[in-house]
């Protein structure tokens, strides 16, 4: 791995820690008067930590990015559609052998939780639909896995680098989910040879589920309402 590989992945540790001693020093200084003063503010920099993150990573790889380089585009881009899918697939198998299997609840309390301070500040939806799926693509499949690919066969590589994507979102309970999705992702970035697919698919997942969450939750909530109306309405006829 070369010196500017491990440089993205300390700015990556970095910018995941770095609330804790900002907000530590703010509230030394008693900059906050209230709990949502200091909620609002940790969005905030979190905003501001993923873009400095962003940007420093993209210099890093400066020499990685061949611009004269010719894509198969038409190839590119029907794996990246299809990828969209290959990854709702494989999210959506893994969260029911989850729920059959071994009982844990669907719902996601790490989804749920980036969803209540979108909701504070809804500026945040770029890091989790954008910023945050292109960093995690560069970090865990084109250096972490791709350094692993280079010494051992894909499924090490993917298996491992899957395994540490999935600790790193701090879901204990939706561990197969988030291996589950990087494993497609993992396969994805080998199959094109591509980082631009995997970044794709994963944008397009996380902006999917912050519209269904986000944007059209009002609509969901109505419609799981008139579904539940209708099974108290009928639900004592038999056949």
């Amino acid at each position: 791995m070369t010196k500017r590989y491990w440089y993205v992945i300390l700015t990556y540790v970095l910018m995941q820690l770095s609330g804790y001693p900002v907000l530590y020093a703010l509230m030394k200084m008693n900059v906050f008067s209230t709990r949502s003063e200091l909620v609002t503010a940790n969005i905030y920099w979190t905003i501001i930590s993923f873009i400095l993150a962003l940007i420093i990573t993209l210099l890093l790889l400066r020499p990685d990015m061949n611009m004269r380089k010719k894509y198969n585009w038409s190839k590119l881009i029907t794996w990246a559609i299809l990828g969209v899918f290959m990854a709702l697939l494989a999210q959506g198998i893994a969260s029911n052998i989850e729920t059959n299997v071994f009982g844990v609840n669907p719902e996601s309390e790490n989804t749920q939780n980036i969803m209540r301070l979108v909701e504070v500040v809804p500026l945040l939806i770029a890091v989790v639909s954008i910023i945050g799926p292109i960093l995690e693509e560069v970090v865990f499949r084109k250096i972490i896995f791709g350094s692993l690919y280079g010494r051992s066969n894909f499924f090490i590589a993917a298996i491992i680098s899957s395994f540490i994507f999935a600790l790193v979102h701090q879901d204990f309970s939706h561990l197969l989910v988030y291996m589950a999705m990087g494993l497609t992702f993992a396969f994805l970035y080998v199959k094109t040879s591509s980082i631009l697919v995997p970044i794709f698919a994963h944008v397009s997942m996380n902006t999917f589920v912050v519209m269904m969450q986000y944007v059209f939750k009002d609509d969901i909530e109505k419609y799981i309402e008139q579904q539940e109306k209708l099974q108290q309405i009928f639900g004592g006829f038999q056949l």
